[in-house]
């Protein structure tokens, strides 16, 4: 038996749950669409989200979860953007010092590392 799973506009914003994570992430391969993964990996000091946290990146722009907000996740969405065009995934480093999170009106001044990874269902099959 199959558990029918709700459509989810994948505009969401906000933390993701696994199952919705990898319900968006398959919708995306069967079009045919290359999706990028950012996840906080280590987090030290005060960050706006906890390791483990997600974000998705889609080709046709959407996006889905949340990485921080703020300046932190206009940097992942660069790198995002990045990962998509040349397919390499990479471990980033982002600092939120406390000078640059009182500039944006943030009281976080931690430092984040965000595994941004691109997934290719294309890749992936040809590999098989």
């Amino acid at each position: 038996m199959f558990l029918a799973l709700p459509q989810v506009s994948t505009r969401v914003m906000g933390t993701i749950s696994q199952i919705e994570l990898y319900r968006l992430i398959t919708e995306a391969n069967r079009r045919g669409e290359r999706v990028v993964v950012a996840t906080v990996a280590h987090t030290r000091g005060s960050t706006p989200q906890r390791r483990g946290a997600k974000m998705l990146f889609f080709e046709n722009g959407d996006v889905a979860g949340t990485v921080g907000g703020g300046c932190i996740e206009a940097e992942v969405w660069a790198e995002a953007r990045e990962a998509l065009e040349t397919g390499a995934s990479a471990l980033h480093k982002f600092s939120l010092t406390a000078d640059e999170a009182s500039e944006e009106g943030m009281v976080c001044g931690g430092t984040m590392e965000i595994f941004i990874d691109v997934w290719d269902v294309a890749v992936v099959e040809s590999r098989a």
